[in-house]
């Protein structure tokens, strides 16, 4: 069953090693959980429903709005954990039907109700919460039950979904027709396409099948003001692209009912392979060149020192492990230095084996040692694992949360190094001791995205925890916007980001993305305060779009 305080299925538990613990306190420190709320203290602490007038797919039920109230930021988790959920929606509905959701948005419309569209509750950045600002009732629309293929045109290989389909069963349903999408981000045991679209999401191997954007051909997408349809025509120049409104929307323009997406045969061979690079520089230059030459292989991830050691610790095995360190420091790669890359093969067997073979030639040319594929099968195996181990480090007292960005290549290495460092020095002011590393996991021809990975103890009680996460939260995002880089390459901006959206965008760019919002929803019901911050929140944010000099100078010379 679904866990109501955290990640995935409660069945699933990946235990902590002694190795891992100890090489965790030895980082961090000795740690010590907090206790965790049960679930019936939690859930009456639910209010009483607002809504007067409820609507027939409604359900004010609540273990519903309980189980629809919070995502998976870590924000989100700390509140699950300690029980203090609120506020919560005051109904939940499950509609199935394109009409259904017209019907709802047009009741909540006449009812001045807020909705908040969901569709796995996977969301890292507030995207489902109900903000403690909003005075109307808020109504959740769990899109869930649309999730069936409804067609598949295999002479233009455009399949049409449910917007709510996760991505384990709109994979089971494509293969069953020989087909994939090939959308695979972490949270793909839960997300769904609807979400996946509306937060431009990107998947682990979005250098083969590229990102959502590129997969998304068209569509409907159901609006206050009526339904938005967007044929899925290969290409055009017939003015603005309406993908491009739909896309990173949020649920502010309405909600996404129907996807057409652009799929692909059944590879017939897929495999992982690592290569290890005598240090960071190497490594980076590698993935840079193959990526600029275009190589076609399906997946580039490159872990920095940092995350190379700490990932071969966590992941136990010590003896064999030692094996590969000692014959890795024979033919110069040494412990503390080295880096780890995953490079991934997918297609016809000649052609995956060609596409290796083009890429190995590359890391050898770096510097690189391929170590073939035992450890791209071991990634492979634990590459939706992840989320989970945040129950494990949490169940040990630790905390774990994660940022990302994207920046050109001129500017990888000096943006992970100065994130890293705003991580360390808000750490340093609280007294507090951190772990973190970095990986680059999306690779383009101009630049590559940056996700990092901090480590924590959990505090004395929980107000103290979710400060510290707090200060930590602030003080990468303004080491982001400093180093030029976009405050979410593939989480999507939701509250967490809000404030720091007009540093990217400006302030022209701002009022187009509010003057659209007016347009597709005049009355304001579409998840409210959500990509595009209220007009206060704004006002204050524009402190963050010219940083003061000083403190830009600052936190740049950290790199």
């Amino acid at each position: 069953m679904r866990r109501w305080n955290g990640w995935g299925d409660d069945a699933n538990n990946f235990p902590l090693n002694k190795h891992a613990r100890k090489f965790l306190e030895s980082r961090v420190g000795k740690a010590k959980a907090l206790p965790d709320a049960d679930f019936k203290s939690a859930l009456k602490k639910v209010p009483e429903s607002r809504i007067d007038n409820p609507h027939p797919l409604l359900s004010t039920d609540a273990e519903d709005r309980l189980r629809h109230a919070r995502g998976q930021s870590l924000e989100d988790w700390l509140a699950m954990r300690e029980g203090e959920l609120g506020p919560f929606p005051d109904a939940v509905c499950w509609p199935e039907t394109s009409e259904d959701v017209k019907q709802l948005l047009a009741w909540a419309g006449e009812q001045n109700i807020k909705v908040i569209p969901y569709g796995g509750g996977t969301s890292v950045a507030g995207h489902i919460i109900a903000t403690s600002s909003d005075k109307r009732p808020i109504v959740t629309i769990d899109m869930g039950r649309m999730r069936q293929l409804e067609d598949l045109d295999t002479a233009s290989q455009i399949a049409t979904f449910g917007a709510g389909v996760a991505g384990p069963d709109l994979e089971a349903q494509l293969k069953a027709r020989g087909y994939t999408l090939g959308h695979y981000p972490q949270s793909w045991e839960l997300s769904t396409l609807g979400g996946w679209i509306a937060t431009r999401s990107s998947g682990q191997q979005s250098y083969r099948y590229g990102r959502i954007e590129q997969m998304f051909a068209g569509g409907e997408m159901e609006t206050p003001i009526g339904t938005l349809e967007i044929p899925e025509i290969p290409a055009n120049s017939a003015g603005q692209d309406m993908r491009e409104l739909v896309l990173g929307s949020e649920g502010r323009l309405g909600i996404i009912t129907k996807a057409k997406v652009r799929v692909t045969p059944k590879a017939e061979h897929e495999s992982f392979h690592g290569v290890f690079f005598p240090n960071w520089q190497q490594g980076h230059d590698c993935l840079q060149a193959i990526g600029q030459e275009k190589i076609p292989v399906s997946m580039l991830r490159l872990s920095n020192p940092e995350e190379t050691s700490s990932h071969m610790v966590l992941a136990g095995h010590p003896y064999l492990l030692g094996g590969l360190k000692r014959y890795l420091k024979l033919r110069g790669c040494h412990e503390g230095q080295m880096c780890v890359a995953m490079i991934g093969a997918t297609g016809s067997k000649s052609f995956a084996k060609t596409a290796l073979k083009q890429a190995i030639k590359q890391c050898k040319r770096f510097g690189g040692i391929y170590i073939g594929a035992p450890l791209g099968k071991k990634w492979e195996h634990s590459r939706f694992r992840s989320p989970y181990v945040r129950h494990t480090m949490w169940d040990a007292g630790f905390a774990v949360d994660t940022f990302e960005t994207c920046v050109k290549w001129s500017n990888v290495s000096k943006t992970m190094q100065t994130m890293e460092q705003a991580v360390k020095d808000a750490a340093q002011e609280m007294g507090v001791k951190v772990q973190v590393f970095t990986h680059l996991s999306h690779v383009y021809a101009q630049g590559s995205s940056i996700y990092t990975t901090y480590i924590f103890n959990v505090a004395k009680d929980y107000p103290e925890t979710l400060q510290r996460w707090k200060n930590f939260k602030k003080a990468s995002s303004e080491a982001i916007v400093a180093c030029g880089g976009t405050i979410s390459h593939q989480h999507g901006v939701g509250v967490d980001h809000a404030s720091y959206l007009p540093a990217e965008k400006g302030e022209l760019g701002m009022k187009v993305m509010r003057n659209n919002i007016q347009l597709m929803d005049p009355g304001g019901i579409m998840n409210p305060g959500k990509l595009v911050a209220d007009i206060e929140t704004e006002v204050d944010s524009l402190a963050v779009q010219s940083l003061d000099k000083k403190k830009q100078q600052q936190i740049k010379q950290t790199a």
